[in-house]
C-alpha cells in the first residue's frame, strides 16, 4: 500500500491512532499496526525527507537520497547544517557515541534542559539527532513506541529490502524531477498540473508545457474532466480504470475515515476543487477559531467527502468518542449513507481497540438518534 501512494506522511498526534497508522486503516480496513513497524525495522520501508516526513519504499529511497543531495538547499538541510557548524563539537561527539555504542533515542541522552513543548524546546541531543538525519549521516532503523531509534546510515542501508540501487543515485536533476512527477501522477490518480509539485514539494511549480513531452511520449494520459477548464492527467498504468470511468462504469463503493495528513486530503486546493469540500487541520488554530473541533477526520462516502467528525480516543475506557459529527450542507442523510458512515466509525472504533462509540452533537442535529440505534444493533 505504501508504494501504491509511493509515500506516508508521518505526524506524531495521536488523539486517536497516529496519521500513518490511520491512513493505512483507511485503505485496509483491521490490519495489525505493528506490521508498520515491523516493515521498517526489516528494511522494507525507510523514513526520509519527501512530501514532508514520510515512510517510502526502500525502492524509492535511492532517488530520495540522490535529490537531497542535488537540492541542498532545502530548508531541513541548511538549518542542519548551521546546527553543526554552531555546536560541532556536540554534535561529533553524538554521532561518536553512536559509531561505537549502538542505535540511540533521544530519550538515551539525559539533558538539564527541559522546555514546555515543541521543537524549540528539544535538548540539544535531540536537535543534533535531527540534524545528523537531516545531513544524512543517521537514519531511522526502528522505532520503539513511535519513538525513533537511530543509528549510522550506512548500518541502515546495508539491512534495506530490497538492497540499494546505486545506480539510481546517479540520475540527473531532470530525470529524478520527472521520475518524480510520473510517480505523483500514479498516486493522484486523476490530477491537473498545478496538483503535482505538491506530492514531492517539487519546486519549481509543474506546468502544462512542462507535461506535454509526457503526453506525447505516452507516459502521460490527458484527459477532459466535466467542468475543469483546464487539462487533466492520468497515468497510462490507470488506462483500465480510466476507460471505466469514462463508460460511467466506476463507481466508489468504500466509505472509511481519512486521517487529516491523508494524500487524499492534504493538498486543500485539491480536495477542493475534486470534491468541492473545504478542509483545515484546526489543531493548528487556535481553539476559538476553530469551526470543527480539535482532530477532524473527513468521511470519505462512495466516491465523495460527505461530512467530517471531531474525534477523540479514551483507551483506558475503551471509547471511540465522537466529540461532533458534521454532514456537508448538500449531503442528504439517507438510511444507506448513515449505515455505512455508523460502519466505518465503528470500525475505526473496533480496529483502535476503543469499540464503545460515544456520539456527541451532529448536523444535522436529527441522524445523532439515528446513528446511536444503528451501533446498539451492532
Amino acid at each position: 500500500m505504501i508504494a501504491r501512494m509511493r509515500l506516508l506522511q508521518i505526524d506524531s498526534i495521536h488523539v486517536i491512532a497516529r496519521s500513518p497508522y490511520m491512513v493505512l486503516h483507511s485503505r485496509l480496513g483491521d490490519y495489525d499496526p505493528q506490521w508498520l513497524d515491523e516493515a521498517l525495522e526489516s528494511g522494507r520501508i525507510a523514513e526520509c525527507w519527501a512530501h514532508e516526513a514520510c515512510f517510502v519504499p526502500s525502492s524509492d529511497l535511492p532517488l530520495h537520497q540522490a535529490w537531497r543531495m542535488q537540492r541542498s538547499m532545502h530548508w531541513a538541510y541548511k538549518h542542519a547544517a548551521r546546527m553543526h557548524r554552531e555546536h560541532r563539537e556536540g554534535m561529533d561527539t553524538l554521532l561518536a557515541r553512536i559509531r561505537e555504542g549502538g542505535a540511540a533515542r533521544a530519550s538515551d541522552f539525559e539533558s538539564e534542559q527541559r522546555g514546555a513543548g515543541g521543537w524549540w524546546s528539544w535538548k540539544p541531543e535531540k536537535r543534533w539527532l535531527e540534524a545528523w538525519f537531516a545531513l544524512g549521516e543517521l537514519m531511522v532503523t526502528r522505532r520503539e513506541r513511535f519513538q525513533r531509534v537511530y543509528d549510522l546510515a550506512e548500518r541502515v542501508l546495508a539491512k534495506l529490502d530490497p538492497p540499494m540501487d546505486e545506480a539510481l543515485m546517479q540520475m540527473d536533476h531532470a530525470s529524478l524531477r520527472q521520475r518524480f512527477i510520473l510517480d505523483s501522477v500514479r498516486a493522484l490518480g486523476v490530477t491537473q498540473a498545478r496538483w503535482i509539485a505538491d506530492y514531492y514539494r517539487l519546486k519549481p511549480a509543474v506546468t502544462d508545457r512542462e507535461l506535454a513531452p509526457l503526453v506525447e511520449a505516452g507516459q502521460l494520459l490527458p484527459v477532459d474532466v466535466a467542468d475543469w477548464s483546464v487539462p487533466a492527467y492520468v497515468h497510462p498504468d490507470h488506462a483500465e480504470l480510466l476507460a471505466q470511468a469514462v463508460e460511467g462504469k466506476l463507481r466508489g463503493t468504500y466509505t472509511t475515515l481519512l486521517s487529516p495528513f491523508d494524500p487524499v486530503v492534504w493538498d486543500r486546493a485539491r480536495a477542493q476543487a475534486l470534491f468541492g469540500f473545504e478542509y483545515t487541520i484546526e489543531c493548528y488554530v487556535p481553539a476559538p477559531k476553530r469551526r470543527y473541533g480539535y482532530y477532524v477526520l473527513p468521511i470519505l462516502h462512495r466516491g465523495r467527502l460527505v461530512g467530517r467528525l471531531d474525534a477523540k480516543a479514551h483507551r483506558a475506557e475503551g471509547v471511540f468518542e465522537v466529540k461532533a459529527l458534521f454532514l456537508e450542507p448538500d449531503v442528504t442523510p439517507s438510511d444507506s449513507l448513515l449505515a455505512d458512515v455508523a460502519g466505518a466509525i465503528a470500525t475505526t472504533a473496533r480496529w483502535h481497540g476503543t469499540p464503545k462509540v460515544r456520539l456527541g452533537r451532529t448536523r444535522p442535529g436529527s441522524i445523532a438518534s439515528a446513528l446511536r440505534a444503528l451501533w446498539r444493533e451492532r
